[in-house]
């Protein structure tokens, strides 16, 4: 072994088997991961906070024996709280917040044996598919350092992308699993609602639409981060369908003929990039390659009504997170505490009643049905992650004079991710394509509510067909 000139040719998986075999210490691991972050992260700024002396600790400490143990891990900077760091959420008005206590996400994290040393960029509150927070600046795409890393995990996605390590934490309200995954040329899954916890803190975020995994590198790292973080906490207001098995043992297992369903039409109306369509093509050729049954159809629903409800359902959260910020400091948000995107969806939040509220919440579970009876005839669904190749940055600035364009960029972002964050299914983003200009272009799978272990034999069967893991971004250093 030339260390650490291999270091990123081993999945997560493939690090830990590394130390548990005593071929390799945890704390060269982690030096070997800070190194990693020191050359590589001014050229993305991924990674927004180092905790590096607390990673250290707990080593010294003694990690507990898991599926990652020595592994290193960063959290993203949303979403998930980490006892004694600051967590901003991306933004001013919260860049002094510091946790007293570990989400029930992080205990299981550190559970499994992983070692948490630093945190990723997000924009502001997660509000957009790009990660260009006035607070930290923009994330930069390794495939290209004039596009945008996606977001919101789009700090996470670059770290991985560029060779940080194999595998980072993300959440995902409207795709922001699946953008960035789709962006920098990772495996993005977003697991069924509920199916990782969101305690103490929350019971659910924006009304079900939100949930939190990982963007990596590997499909079988991501099966195996689920078995180590879902299932219900003490208190949750609802838990996701039990699994019938461990979901690391699904990836390489036969899926079977699968019943496929294709389109390339975006719910909201949004026009769609030929390279993205053809990525959709392509991806469903290969399917049909591999024994699967592939046509066009797709589920129906009101997506004006949708679209509506969306953004009531987002600002009245955002909105009621200001507010709970304004009572901690003693002192009214003000518009200059926050970006100016952020302010338009909490002035929609204060605008729309508490009717409004209950009736958007009838139009998800109304659009949650339409998929699940989709779902009674198909096995899965085939998309384009996103309707267009990753923007240049400061098309998605939250800070732009023009929210109305921003909005128009987001929307064509989520055009083919959100339904699935409103109806909570699974869906993943494969790395499946590249654009005329190097550029990665994701495909995007859904299946039934629960089914995440449909999708990882299908993951597993594409990863084997079409291998992506020794693609890296050209200008990625060596060292």
């Amino acid at each position: 072994m030339s260390w650490p000139q291999d270091y990123d040719t081993y999945d997560g998986l493939g690090l830990a088997a590394l130390v548990r075999r005593r071929e390799l210490k945890a704390e060269e691991l982690l030096e070997t991961a800070i190194a990693r972050v020191e050359a590589r992260n001014p050229g993305v700024n991924a990674v927004v906070t180092r905790l590096y002396d607390r990673a250290r600790a707990a080593i010294a400490a003694g990690l507990p024996e898991g599926p990652f143990t020595g592994v290193p891990y960063l959290l993203k900077d949303l979403g998930v709280l980490y006892a004694g760091a600051v967590t901003t959420w991306g933004s001013r008005l919260f860049a002094n917040y510091v946790a007293d206590h570990d989400s029930e996400i992080t205990v299981r994290l550190k559970r499994a044996g992983l070692v948490i040393f630093g945190k990723t960029n997000t924009p502001e509150l997660g509000l957009s598919a790009s990660t260009e927070p006035r607070l930290f600046g923009p994330t930069r795409n390794p495939w290209n350092p004039g596009r945008s890393a996606g977001g919101s995990s789009g700090g996470a996605a670059a770290a991985v992308a560029s060779g940080m390590l194999p595998m980072a934490h993300a959440t995902d309200g409207g795709g922001s699993i699946r953008i960035p995954a789709s962006c920098c040329g990772l495996f993005g899954l977003k697991p069924t609602r509920a199916r990782n916890p969101m305690g103490p803190d929350q019971g659910e975020g924006w009304s079900g639409a939100s949930v939190g995994h990982a963007v990596t590198r590997s499909v079988r790292d991501s099966a195996a981060l689920l078995d180590a973080t879902s299932g219900p906490d003490v208190g949750d207001p609802y838990w996701a369908p039990p699994p019938t098995g461990p979901f690391l043992a699904e990836v390489g297992r036969d899926p079977g003929r699968l019943r496929i369903a294709l389109t390339t039409t975006p719910w909201n109306g949004q026009a769609v990039d030929p390279e993205c369509s053809a990525a959709a093509g392509a991806a469903a050729k290969l399917c049909a390659e591999l024994g699967h049954v592939v046509e066009e159809a797709r589920p129906e629903v009101d997506a004006e009504a949708l679209g509506q409800a969306t953004r009531t359902i987002v600002g009245g959260n955002v909105r009621a997170q200001l507010e709970a910020r304004a009572a901690a400091l003693g002192r009214e948000v003000t518009p200059e505490d926050v970006e100016k995107a952020t302010w338009t969806r909490a002035a929609e939040g204060r605008t729309a009643s508490a009717a409004d509220y209950a009736r958007s919440v009838l139009v998800v579970h109304r659009t949650g049905r339409a998929v699940a009876r989709f779902f009674t005839r198909y096995d899965i669904l085939l998309t384009p992650t996103m309707c267009r190749p990753p923007y240049p940055l400061g098309v998605l600035d939250m800070m732009a004079d023009d929210q109305t364009a921003n909005l128009a960029a987001l929307l064509a972002s989520v055009g083919f991710t959100s339904l699935f964050n409103t109806a909570g299914n699974p869906a993943m983003s494969v790395p499946l394509a590249w654009s005329a200009d190097r550029l990665p272009l994701g495909v995007q799978f859904a299946a039934a509510f629960g089914a995440e272990a449909t999708l990882f034999r299908l993951a597993g069967q594409l990863e084997a067909a079409r291998p992506w893991a020794g693609r890296r971004p050209p200008a990625t250093p060596s060292g």
